[in-house]
């Protein structure tokens, strides 16, 4: 299983929320583009950046991932992501994967817009009490079963699967969730959220999942990045 360290970038710093609430961030840098640099210089093969402005205002800014892109830093990027044309802008620039979570919650037929770079995008599929939330997390959602249908429908085949209730908390993922979705059989399944420990790691990998995304626990310093390849069966 692979592990891919978070880059969550608000108003120029990489911060970590608890549970999406914007209120609740803890800063740990104010240069995103060296945290990425670092992790990739402890062994990442590829990092997760959200744009948290984007995510909240509906859209992306640009500057938050090209700089990273043309330092050739294999990075995912997401957050207001939410048309067409930023998607193939940022795989254009040097994007390695884009995630969409808005889009594909609400218009997933939109997707089938991009079928020629399907492979490179991850659809974020952000549930709480069972229902998958998009805008920020803040609308009230719709069906995970639908959502899952839709994506399927439209030639997705990768999520990036988080427990709302979990991210930020290092509490532990849902495995319960998590293994809903990787039973399905349709997707490669991205877990994210609430990972806090090795074990959280071993048990995601055992679930079968292709990777897990980790920050809150790796910022403080719970496991350094080579343990958690350890953890998840990466020597």
């Amino acid at each position: 299983m692979q592990v891919i360290p978070a880059v969550d970038v608000m108003e120029g710093e990489v911060v970590r929320l608890v549970e999406g609430d914007f209120d609740k961030a803890t800063t740990y840098s104010d240069d995103p583009v060296d945290v990425v640099r670092r992790w990739c210089d402890q062994g990442a093969t590829l990092v997760h950046v959200v744009d948290l402005d984007g995510a909240r205002h509906g859209r992306s800014r640009s500057d938050v991932w090209q700089r990273m892109a043309e330092a050739g830093l294999p990075i995912q990027v997401g957050g207001g992501i939410r048309d067409v044309e930023t998607i193939r802008s940022a795989l254009e620039v040097g994007v390695e994967r884009v995630v969409v979570g808005t889009m594909a919650v609400a218009e997933p037929e939109r997707l089938a817009e991009v079928a020629d770079l399907v492979d490179r995008v991850v659809a974020a599929v952000d549930v709480r009490e069972g229902r998958a939330r998009g805008s920020g997390w803040t609308d009230t959602g719709r069906s995970l079963n639908d959502v899952l249908n839709g994506l399927a429908g439209n030639g997705v085949g990768r999520v990036l699967l988080t427990g709302i209730e979990r991210d930020g908390t290092m509490s532990g993922p849902d495995l319960d969730l998590t293994s809903t979705v990787i039973d399905d059989g349709r997707f490669a399944v991205v877990a994210s959220g609430g990972v806090g420990s090795l074990q959280h790691l071993a048990d995601l990998s055992q679930l079968g999942c292709e990777a897990a995304i980790v920050g809150k626990a790796l910022y403080e310093h719970r496991f350094t990045f080579a343990e958690a390849q350890a953890a998840a069966g990466i020597y």
